[in-house]
């Protein structure tokens, strides 16, 4: 129904951001990645999705297509609702969020409030498997190399950071383009990922 909005931050609660359009206020239900990327009086555009239920209807909405991406793939997942989906986004950006599910880091899932480890275990399956069969990604990477508290760098970076691209929702035409060129020895897999984001928000 509404493909974003863009107007004033009107008012800001938890998982709330209202944008005032034209004197019209859309109460927009979010996650605080958004809210940290907003504030109130401010201009602020985000992507929405508008959910009719039995019960009601909800706007969501979120301030970078990436995020919205994950959104519509979590809520795809059986078992996980709007509630739970905004839950898991809560909980890290949008490129670490891609990233745990490629690395089936099911740990990192559960850290959302209410997403239990049989939910995440079904996302980790169910979002690698779509993936695997829309985008023709390779999910056959080697082991993971972790400690406690760091970041997950697997051996095939360049193969990790492809498929956490997809699940943002780009092509693998446009991810080839942007991981072209970067120098991936010295750096971890999610700066590789942030790297290649920044150019494809450049437009390359």
């Amino acid at each position: 129904m509404f493909y974003y909005l863009n107007g004033t931050v009107a008012h800001i609660a938890p998982y709330l951001a209202v944008i005032d359009c034209n004197g019209v206020g859309y109460a927009c239900k979010t996650t605080n990645y958004t809210l940290s990327t907003i504030k109130k009086g401010g201009k602020a555009k985000l992507y929405t999705v508008f959910n009719v239920r039995q019960d009601g209807m909800d706007l969501f909405g979120f301030s970078t297509q990436e995020e919205l991406n994950l959104f519509n793939l979590l809520t795809s997942v059986s078992g996980v609702g709007p509630k739970a989906a905004l839950s898991i986004l809560s909980t890290s950006q949008p490129s670490s969020l891609a990233l745990s599910i490629i690395t089936e880091d099911v740990k990192a899932l559960t850290a959302a409030q209410g997403v239990g480890k049989k939910i995440a275990q079904r996302i980790v399956l169910e979002l690698k498997d779509k993936l695997a069969k829309e985008q023709n990604v390779d999910f056959s990477v080697g082991p993971v190399n972790t400690t406690p508290g760091s970041t997950l760098i697997p051996e095939d970076k360049i193969s990790e950071a492809s498929a956490a691209l997809a699940v943002l929702g780009y092509s693998q035409s446009e991810i080839n383009v942007a991981l072209k060129g970067i120098d991936t020895a010295s750096i971890s897999v999610e700066e590789v990922i942030k790297q290649a984001l920044k150019r494809m928000m450049k437009g390359g």
